[in-house]
């Protein structure tokens, strides 16, 4: 469990901007589901025999006896909302976009929380080739729009029957490269054999890199459906990489899958930074009518611990915000300061400030603080002319301007920074 403080605030809200913004660009309405469900609704779903129910999911019961859990992932609730709220009815498909946190009880390691955040897309109610290349390009350009340079691995699982031949294929490989195997996957050969195909392991990836691949189990339909996905992807001039073992972690899964990972990262070393594919049967296992549909979600720690590893992209964030402060000295400025900072926040303009404080010099250093690239400065004297000193933080050069006209020439400031720093 991580604190979120105002230190890391410049990096949530232009993460929280960017989705919104992204969201509605592509159609996607907001959608909320409950931090509790019960607990059947992930088992169901997610898979009694994966990891995330058998050992990352949160379960207790509540004064009713009731199951419940918290939420592990975004996908389950969806799909059962869609289902409690007859969206069926709805023009189809239903686009919903989603931002919160989820929680595991994962072993703590860098990148890995018990509860994180994430931001994630539904395409609910239709099956295209073209929806699932929007759905891949919306996570794409997420990462893009904030300075991540990014590659989209890919794969197809294909339908229920292509994967239950694959499955007898692959059982038979593993058990006989067993000794080879890390004891985790030993376990995952009879209860979820797929699932050893995402280890990390180094004996486990050299068994891995030798095993069956399930495009060679393919049915034509799923084939041919996967080659019009990497055609979209083509013609939207995507990077992908086909990776034949990507599978992913949940068993609703089908037909397509893929990953974001950050470019010119040996993968091995880090985790990916989202995910998502087709969902196609998950609808009608939760009770509802045969639902084709496909997401993908965005584990926004580990995003944010890149943007933190990047000056270049500090920079990115840092045009999106004011560096304004405002000082003051004496009491008659101190209301006047007031009244200006909120003319100034009418217009959009952040401004920091510390009222309580008398000194320049305090206020000044409290400036440095913040990171401002420029201070206004308010003495009794600028009461009494009805002017405003601004103070270029760096060089030292003082302006002084019309109170009237410091909105305008603060606007002047702001558009300068960005060009600077573009």
């Amino acid at each position: 469990m991580k604190d979120i403080t105002p230190k890391d605030e410049i990096y949530w809200l232009n993460i929280y901007q960017k989705a919104v913004e992204l969201a509605n660009a592509y159609g996607f309405g907001f959608m909320e589901t409950p931090v509790l469900e019960e607990a059947v609704l992930f088992t169901r779903s997610i898979g009694k025999d994966t990891d995330v129910v058998e050992k990352e999911m949160y379960v207790f019961e509540d004064r009713d006896g009731t199951k419940v859990a918290l939420r592990p992932e975004w996908t389950a609730g969806a799909a059962r909302a869609y289902v409690t709220h007859g969206m069926q009815t709805w023009p189809q498909p239903v686009k919903v976009w989603n931002y919160g946190p989820v929680f595991r009880h994962d072993r703590p390691q860098a990148g890995r929380y018990r509860q994180f955040h994430q931001f994630g897309c539904e395409t609910i109610g239709h099956r295209h080739p073209c929806l699932d290349a929007e759905l891949i390009l919306v996570g794409y350009n997420f990462l893009k729009d904030l300075g991540i340079s990014a590659n989209v691995q890919i794969n197809s699982i294909g339908n229920a029957e292509d994967r239950q031949n694959y499955t007898i294929e692959l059982v038979g490989y593993l058990r006989s490269k067993r000794s080879y195997l890390c004891e985790q996957c030993k376990k995952r050969i009879n209860k979820n054999p797929l699932r050893v195909l995402d280890c990390k392991e180094e004996h486990c990836v050299e068994v891995i890199s030798e095993s069956p691949q399930i495009i060679d189990w393919l049915s034509e339909d799923s084939k041919n459906y996967f080659m019009k996905v990497l055609e979209c992807l083509d013609e939207l001039g995507i990077p992908y990489i086909l990776k034949s073992t990507l599978v992913r972690g949940l068993d609703y899964y089908s037909d397509t899958v893929f990953e974001y990972y950050e470019d010119a990262v040996e993968e091995r070393s880090q985790n990916a930074l989202g995910g998502g594919g087709r969902y196609d049967f998950l609808i009608e296992q939760l009770g509802g009518v045969p639902t084709p549909s496909a997401g993908f979600a965005m584990g926004l720690e580990r995003i944010i611990s890149i943007l933190r590893s990047k000056e270049g992209n500090k920079n990115i964030l840092e045009k999106e915000w004011s560096r304004i402060f405002f000082a003051q000295l004496g009491e008659q400025a101190n209301y006047r300061t007031l009244k200006l900072i909120e003319d100034l926040r009418l217009e959009g303009i952040v401004v920091r400030h510390n009222l309580a404080k008398s000194s320049l010099k305090g206020q000044m250093e409290l400036a440095d603080k913040f990171g401002a690239t420029h201070t206004l400065i308010l003495g009794q004297k600028e009461v009494h002319d009805g002017t405003v000193i601004i103070r270029d933080m760096d060089s030292g050069n003082q302006e002084i301007v019309d109170q009237n006209k410091l909105v305008l020439e603060v606007k002047k400031l702001m558009k300068n920074i960005i060009k600077i720093r573009k």
